[in-house]
């Protein structure tokens, strides 16, 4: 026999009387004040989460997995301070209702917390080893640690600053530091957002080590389900506020019961998207936490909403596909399936009659001076002569590990930045850029229309201007009425189609995006990218499409240029690239990508530094594939055959004597 508690519990009797919970929460409500108006974070949220268990916290931006996360660690303290209500016990005390002293007291001997972004968390004045120390008392313990989450070499890198550690190996440390006091539960906030698939597969698999080993409990906060799929027991979906589905990954995944979890798992980027047609993105935006809808949250978007669902606020209740709860009052069927909803086709890219290259890049290089201690500068190697060309209308797709040279590659190509050898020829108007943060590029002070009609002063009236920013706004899925606002009153991706608005006012021949839908829920990061094909379509613009993701790479992209420190080690037609990759690098990165039900392949060692970039291949450090002859000679971007577009700079897959380069 088994109880069910409502929130997707299910244990025998025995058992949950003998194993207490590592987290309780119970009807926890809390409620911000913001200029004398009350933001609703959450609204009453029940889940445990158990001894040696990884949850995660999936949801849209907005949907409160950061705050529930907070209210554990016992930090939603605020000017004003918010109104708390409900319980949230760690190991049996409630980080509420707790004085402070006891709060730090629970937080030292049974949290640890990794956040999102270690280099806003890491003191940049102290070194590595003196931060673990702090925490583990001991610097042969620090040592330890950082063997322990797998960080080579750990006796240099503690000698290290924050700044001289990679993306990866700065969030080991983080790692490092919340298990230095074998807590009993770890809080980890989007620790992989914005990382490359291959440390992303890294840090997961980290991460579930840790739980295996040490039996401690994680609560993992993300926006995507293909990453808590790899590292979660169980998950929990939640939205506006509240608990929209809870129960088993593996049941949640095959069985979803809330629409909300339908609309997430549809969204998701994957290397199985239909191609040519749009990809099916939830409608609406997250509810605005000062005035929910009445009843159910998300009935403004569902499409199954009926009258009673805007009366009522329905609770978890058992669900009808799987052991755990949804909160729903109209049963999903469970005909129903993760089948894509089918979505409207793009039209045709306009291409302009002259088929000659847009954009040329023909032996680029880069180089930066770095300082190295007193009176010492090296130079890091970013681009090492890159040979691209652009065609009219085509999207090409640039990916690879940060540090590979892409985004230094674009702000080449944007004229920010001077190339030290080759050139950059293109035509019509110098190319427009779109960038990852649109929040931190678009002009705080100005309002909308000030910012999107920048680009027409001295070539335009008042009046006509006005008319053409209300029009652009309207092609970027934005109403006129946003043209009076400022940029930080709007969500992230409306702050993205702003920037698209910008970018294409006065249209460009070529259009630059620095991974936009990056650090953007999977509902957002669709849109845009929708977005994108449209614009591209209507305007017949070239783009070169920066990213580490290869499933958004192979949606954008006509063709896809695989760069590796500060070369392009791979270029062809994206089915080809995506089907028969022919460089090792390409592989791994493919390999490493997370998705329901694979589990994905860890890349050995960290990328090479520029400064001292390695003899021969410069992957061959890492590849599993490689021969003798890989580490002294330099191989070629050639392609197999004189006819074949794949490309490939690697001494296996290509025949490299008495051959041309293939521009």
């Amino acid at each position: 026999m088994t109880i069910d508690d409502g929130i997707g519990l299910r244990t025998a009797p025995a058992q949950a009387a003998e194993v207490a919970p590592r987290a309780r929460v119970r009807d926890l409500t809390v409620t911000f004040q913001r200029r004398g108006v009350p933001l609703h974070a959450l609204r009453g949220v029940s889940l445990d989460v158990r001894p040696g268990e990884v949850l995660a916290l999936v949801g849209e931006s907005g949907s409160g997995k950061s705050v529930l996360g907070l209210g554990l660690l016992g930090l939603l303290g605020a000017e004003p301070a918010p109104v708390i209500s409900g319980r949230a016990e760690v190991c049996g005390v409630d980080m509420v209702s707790a004085s402070a002293e006891e709060r730090r007291r629970i937080r030292k001997a049974h949290l640890g917390a990794v956040f999102q972004d270690p280099m806003t968390s890491l003191d940049p004045t102290m070194r590595v080893g003196r931060q673990i120390t702090e925490v583990a008392g001991d610097p042969d313990e620090a040592r330890r640690l950082l063997e322990l989450v797998g960080v080579p070499d750990p006796v240099r890198r503690m000698k290290a600053y924050p700044h001289e550690l990679s993306g990866g190996l700065r969030q080991r440390v983080m790692i490092a530091m919340a298990v230095a006091g074998g807590p009993d539960l770890v809080i980890a906030d989007e620790p992989t957002t914005a990382l490359d698939v291959t440390v992303q597969a890294q840090v997961l698999r980290l991460l579930r080590d840790l739980c295996a080993e040490l039996g401690t409990s994680f609560i993992v906060v993300t926006h995507d389900i293909g990453v808590a799929s790899q590292i979660a027991d169980r998950v929990a979906v939640m939205y506006g506020g509240r608990l929209a589905e809870i129960g088993g990954m593996d049941e949640v995944l095959a069985a979803p019961s809330h629409p909300y979890t339908f609309g997430l798992l549809n969204s998701r980027l994957d290397l199985d998207l239909p191609l040519g047609r749009a990809i099916s993105a939830l409608p609406g935006h997250p509810p605005d936490p000062r005035a929910h809808p009445d009843g159910c949250a998300f009935s403004p978007r569902c499409p199954a909403v009926t009258p009673a669902c805007t009366e009522v606020l329905p609770e978890p209740t058992p669900a009808g596909t799987h052991s755990g709860a949804a909160a729903c009052i109209v049963p999903t069927a469970p005909a129903q399936s993760r089948i894509r909803l089918e979505t409207p086709e793009f039209a045709p890219v306009s291409v302009p009659d002259d088929p000659r290259p847009v954009l040329r890049i023909n032996g680029v290089e880069k180089r930066f001076s770095v300082r190295r201690g007193i009176g010492r500068r090296d130079s890091l190697h970013a681009l090492r002569h890159v040979i691209l060309d652009v065609a009219p209308g085509e999207s090409i797709a640039v990916v690879g590990e940060s540090g590979s040279g892409k985004s230094t590659l674009l702000r080449v190509v944007a004229g920010l930045i001077e190339p030290d050898g080759g050139t950059v020829k293109y035509t019509g108007t110098r190319p427009q850029m779109v960038f990852q943060d649109a929040g931190a590029s678009l002009t705080p002070w100005l309002t909308v229309g000030e910012i999107v009609g920048e680009r027409l002063l001295g070539s335009t009236n008042r009046i006509e201007r006005g008319a053409r920013v209300d029009a652009v706004l309207r092609q970027v899925g934005l109403p006129p009425d946003v043209t009076s606002v400022k940029a930080s009153s709007l969500s992230g991706g409306q702050r993205q189609r702003v920037a698209f608005a910008r970018a294409i006012i006065d249209p460009p021949r070529v259009l630059l995006c620095d991974e936009p839908t990056s650090a953007l829920d999977a509902s957002l990061a669709a849109s845009v990218l929708n977005l994108l094909q449209e614009l591209r379509r209507e305007l017949g613009m070239a783009v070169v499409f920066v990213t580490h993701d290869l499933a958004a790479a192979r949606f954008i992209a006509d063709r896809i240029a695989v760069m590796y420190l500060g070369q392009i080690v791979e270029l062809a037609p994206t089915e080809d690239l995506i089907a028969t990759p022919e460089h090792p690098y390409t592989k791994a990165l493919l390999a490493a990508i997370p998705s329901p039900g694979k589990e994905p392949v860890r890349l050995a060692g960290e990328p090479a530094s520029p400064l001292a970039v390695p003899s021969g291949c410069a992957f061959h450090p890492r590849c599993r594939e490689r021969v003798a002859r890989c580490s002294t000679e330099v191989p070629d971007l050639l392609s197999a055959d004189d006819t074949s577009r794949h490309l490939a700079a690697c001494l296996l897959t290509t025949p490299q004597a008495d051959q041309r380069l293939v521009g």
